[in-house]
C-alpha cells in the first residue's frame, strides 16, 4: 500500500522525470512527501508563473516533458501563464495542480476552481484524478498526450484526499514515448520535384520536434539543395546563422529584403512551423487562406496543415523524418546558392545607430562576438528583443530560448532552468525593465541553486512596446506606460550576487567580462534611452 503522492512520484520516475519545478502548497503535501528522497531534483521557485515557465523552458531545451507542481486556486491561475507559453510554443509539459478534497467539491470551497473549464482553451488535455488506484493510468496517458502529434501542455488536478489516500496498485512500467513518424519516399520526391521546377523556391523552418541531429540534417539539406533558409519567429537557432544558405528570421520586423524574397517566391516549403501571426507579419506577408506561392507544408500534426493556409501539398511527419528521406533522394542542387539573399542578411547585420548613450545594437553585436558558440540566450517580450533578433548570431541548436507567445517575464525563469540543466554552458538573459519585473523574484531562485546566469536589463523607464504603439496611433498622448524602477544592480547586491550599471556603450564590454568572471548570478543594468523604441529608430 502506498499513498497517492507516492504512487504519483513513483510513476514520474518510471517516466524518467529528472527534475520538477514547484511552489509548495498544502493542497499537495502528499506529492511533496513522495518527492522526498525520490532522487528527482525538486526546484522551489518564488511564483507559480515562474516555475511553470521554468518547466516549459526545461522541456524546450531538453526535448523531455517539463513538470511543474502548484497549489490550487491562486497557484493555478498564476501558473496559467506558463501553460499558455507551452501551448503556443508546442512544448510538452505537465502541470500538476492541487485540488480541494472530493467531499468538498462544487461548494466553492477554499480556493476551489473547475480546472477542466479553466484550462480547456490552454491545454491539450485537462483531467482530475479521482482515484489513487488510477494514478498510473492517468500519468501514462498524460505523458503520451503531451508528446504526441503537435506537443503541448497537459493539466492534471489532484484532489487532496485522493493524494493522501492509500491504494494497492501496480505501476505502469513502460515510459510513454512520442509516436515515431515516418514519411513515404514518393511523397518527399513530389516535394523535391516541385522545388526543382520552381524559379524562386524558399524554405521556412520552425516549430516542435527538432533536435541537434535534426538541425544538422537541415544544414546538410540546405547545402545539398541550395535553398535559401529562413527561420520562423524565435527559431533562429535551428541552423547556424553563419551558414551560407541562412538568410534571416521571418519574425517581427524582418529584413525588408527577406520579406520581399518570400513575396516573390513561387514555391514555399514550410517545415515544422505553424505559420502563425508573427511569422506571417500579421497574416499579411502570406495572405490566407490561399497563398499566391505554391505552398508545401510539412508538420507533425495533420490538423495544422490547412488550418489557416490551404496547402498545395501537405505532409504529416516530423522534421527529422522528412529531412532524412529527402537527403536520401536529392541527386543535385534544386536552386542556385542564395548569394544575393545572404549578402542582404549580412548588410542587415551592420549596426544601425539608434538614440541614447547605451546603444543596444552595439551591446548585442558585442555579446554575439564574445560569447561561446554554445552560450544559451533567453528573453521574454519587449522592444529590446528586436535588437537581439536582428544582431545576435545563433551558432548552435537550442541556444535560443524565447516564447513565441510573446510572454513577458519568460527570460529569467527560462535562464534559471537552462543553467540548472546545462551547468557548463554560459546562460544570458535579455530583458526589458518591464519584462524583468514580471518575474524578478526568480533571481532569488537562481541565487539559491547557484545558477550563475547573467541578466542584462534594458532600463528605459517605460513599457516601450506599448509606448511605441501609442505614438503611432495616439501621437503625443502617452498614458499608463511610465515606470519607477529600482536600482537593478543594487538588487543583485542585496541577493549577494554581482551587480553592474552601464550608462554608455563603451562600458559594456568590461562590465560583461566582470560578470562572466564573478562566479555568481549577475545583473547588468543598461540605462537606455526611451526614444530608442525600435532597432530602426535613427539616432
Amino acid at each position: 500500500m502506498r499513498h497517492g503522492g507516492q504512487i504519483l512520484v513513483d510513476q514520474l520516475k518510471i517516466q524518467e522525470v529528472r527534475r520538477v519545478f514547484c511552489v509548495p502548497g498544502e493542497s499537495y503535501l502528499a506529492a511533496l512527501d513522495g518527492l522526498f528522497e525520490s532522487g528527482i531534483d525538486t526546484i522551489v521557485g518564488r511564483n507559480e508563473g515562474g516555475v511553470s515557465m521554468m518547466a516549459e523552458a526545461h522541456a524546450k531545451l531538453t526535448g523531455e516533458v517539463g513538470v511543474a507542481f502548484v497549489t490550487r486556486g491562486p497557484g493555478a491561475t498564476n501558473a496559467s501563464s506558463g501553460v499558455h507559453v507551452a501551448f503556443q510554443d508546442s512544448t510538452p509539459m505537465i502541470l500538476f495542480v492541487g485540488q480541494v478534497a472530493s467531499d468538498q467539491r462544487d461548494r466553492e470551497a477554499f480556493q476551489e476552481v473547475d480546472y477542466r473549464a479553466m484550462f480547456a482553451p490552454l491545454a491539450k488535455w485537462v483531467a482530475e484524478i479521482d482515484r489513487a488506484d488510477r494514478i498510473p493510468e492517468y500519468i501514462t496517458h498524460a505523458f503520451h498526450v503531451a508528446q504526441s502529434g503537435r506537443p503541448g501542455p497537459v493539466v492534471l488536478a489532484l484532489p487532496e484526499d485522493m493524494l493522501s489516500g492509500q491504494a494497492d496498485v501496480a505501476d505502469v512500467m513502460q515510459p510513454a514515448k512520442p509516436v515515431e513518424q515516418t514519411v513515404a519516399p514518393l511523397a518527399v520526391q513530389g516535394v523535391l520535384d516541385d522545388l526543382a521546377a520552381a524559379k524562386n523556391p524558399m524554405m521556412i523552418v520552425g516549430g516542435p520536434k527538432w533536435s541537434a541531429e535534426c538541425a544538422a540534417l537541415l544544414a546538410d539539406f540546405a547545402e545539398a539543395t541550395g535553398l535559401p533558409i529562413g527561420t520562423s519567429f524565435r527559431s533562429q537557432d535551428y541552423i547556424d546563422n553563419r551558414h551560407p544558405n541562412y538568410v534571416g528570421d521571418v519574425g517581427i520586423g524582418p529584413n525588408p529584403d527577406l520579406a520581399k524574397r518570400i513575396d516573390d517566391a513561387d514555391v514555399l516549403l514550410v517545415l515544422g512551423a505553424r505559420l502563425g501571426e508573427m511569422t506571417t507579419g500579421g497574416y499579411a506577408m502570406l495572405t490566407p487562406p490561399k497563398t499566391k506561392q505554391r505552398l508545401i507544408h510539412v508538420h507533425a500534426n495533420a490538423d495544422e496543415i490547412g488550418r489557416v493556409y490551404v496547402a498545395d501539398r501537405g505532409i504529416c511527419c516530423d522534421p527529422k523524418a522528412f529531412l532524412q528521406t529527402a537527403l536520401d533522394l536529392v541527386q543535385e542542387p534544386l536552386a542556385s546558392p542564395p548569394t544575393a539573399e545572404r549578402a542582404s542578411y549580412e548588410e542587415w547585420q551592420t549596426p544601425f545607430a539608434t538614440p541614447g548613450d547605451v546603444k543596444m545594437e552595439q551591446v548585442i553585436t558585442h555579446l554575439s562576438s564574445v560569447m561561446p558558440e554554445d552560450a544559451i540566450v533567453t528573453n521574454g517580450a519587449g522592444n529590446y528583443a528586436a535588437w537581439l533578433h536582428r544582431y545576435y548570431r545563433y551558432k548552435s541548436y537550442r541556444t535560443q530560448l524565447a516564447p513565441t507567445s510573446g510572454s513577458m517575464g519568460y527570460g529569467l525563469p527560462a535562464a534559471v532552468a537552462a543553467k540548472l540543466e546545462r551547468t557548463e554552458q554560459e546562460v544570458v538573459c535579455l530583458a526589458g525593465d518591464g519584462c524583468f519585473q514580471m518575474c524578478m523574484q526568480e533571481f532569488g531562485t537562481a541565487v539559491q541553486y547557484g545558477a550563475n546566469i547573467i541578466v542584462i536589463v534594458s532600463n528605459n523607464g517605460v513599457y516601450g512596446t506599448i509606448r511605441m504603439h501609442q505614438q503611432r496611433h495616439y501621437p503625443n498622448r502617452p498614458s499608463g506606460t511610465d515606470m519607477i524602477n529600482p536600482d537593478f544592480a543594487a538588487l543583485a547586491a542585496a541577493y549577494g550576487a554581482h551587480g553592474e550599471r552601464v550608462i554608455t556603450s563603451a562600458e559594456f564590454p568590461a562590465a560583461l567580462a566582470r560578470a562572466r568572471a564573478s562566479g555568481k548570478p549577475a545583473i547588468i543594468e543598461l540605462k537606455t534611452d526611451p526614444a530608442a523604441v525600435s532597432h530602426r529608430t535613427p539616432a
